[in-house]
């Protein structure tokens, strides 16, 4: 696929892979956008606020409307919103917890429609002194909630996660238990995380299409919405999560390089959450990655 950007005529790879991106200063979204554009990408991903707290600055204040001109103009086919961390549904020690989790999700689903994105990812929240269970019920009452009481199209992705503490969707039978609650199935998807699947023990390096078949049989590969590509420092079933860079860590970029061209899965964005890096003797990491992951990937 090509398109003329400012006169140049550009490449674009039909695979739909970026990164995360931030959205800040007075550009916000515009910048977010230009950003991704200048790593190559034609997806990206970006949180409507801070991921550890609730401050978020209105609509009106993001400046989507040049953000979004400019996405057509470059490229960027999809855009996926992240929701907040603090978000914990599975959480049943605190009911007032559980109802501002509700309340909040509730927003980032509008303020999604609001970026024109099809896709909320979500982790599925902890259990903490629960059962599993127990916490499952209530991630399903919560979405539940939220998703009747909405009418846009956003759907929200449940990501895979690692197991560390009482995390919820460390199996993909967990993620199911999560969707046999819910009403509406169908604004329902899942987010596969590469490392946090690495983590919580399936091995995609000897046995990819045996986790894939897996993964087929629980939910439904047509079920995966966003794939969320990183390299893991832990080895297999560590349930720690730390992600690490591409080919940089136990996965390896054989792997990671193979979803990214797997077929069944061109039409879900790819998106890197992969660490920045140290400039040669600097102790802080300032340079993003993701334009070399990027290219390296696409080869």
């Amino acid at each position: 696929m090509k398109f003329v950007f400012k006169g140049v005529i550009i490449f674009m790879s039909e695979i739909l892979l970026g990164s995360h991106v931030g959205m800040s200063g007075k550009e916000m979204f515009l910048g977010s956008v230009k950003e991704a554009a200048e790593y190559g990408a034609n997806a990206l991903m970006v949180y409507t606020g801070a991921p550890q707290n609730t401050r978020r600055k209105e609509i009106k204040d993001l400046n989507l409307e040049a953000g979004l001109a400019y996405a057509e103009k470059a490229g960027i086919r999809e855009i996926v919103i992240h929701a907040p961390y603090i978000i914990n549904l599975g959480n049943m020690e605190k009911p007032e917890m559980f109802d501002f989790g509700v309340e909040f999700l509730a927003k980032e689903v509008k303020r999604a429609a609001a970026f024109h994105s099809k896709v909320l990812v979500l982790h599925p929240g902890s259990s903490l002194s629960a059962g599993v269970e127990e916490s499952v019920g209530q991630i399903a009452k919560g979405l539940n909630q939220v998703l009747n009481a909405d009418d846009s199209e956003v759907r929200i992705a449940l990501e895979t996660m690692a197991g560390k503490g009482s995390e919820i969707g460390r199996t993909f039978e967990e993620l199911q238990m999560i969707y046999d609650k819910v009403e509406r199935k169908d604004r329902l998807r899942v987010c596969f995380d590469t490392c946090h699947v690495n983590d919580a023990g399936y091995d995609l390096v000897n046995d990819y299409e045996g986790v894939l078949a897996q993964f087929d049989r629980v939910l439904g590969l047509d079920q995966i919405a966003v794939i969320h590509v990183n390299d893991s420092l832990n080895p297999l079933g560590a349930h720690k999560d730390r992600h690490a860079n591409i080919g940089q860590g136990t996965i390896g970029y054989d792997t990671l390089h193979r979803i990214v061209h797997d077929e069944r899965f061109a039409a879900v964005p790819k998106i890197l959450e992969t660490p920045w890096l140290c400039a040669e003797g600097e102790d802080k990491k300032t340079i993003p990655p993701y334009k070399q992951e990027i290219a390296w990937l696409l080869q």
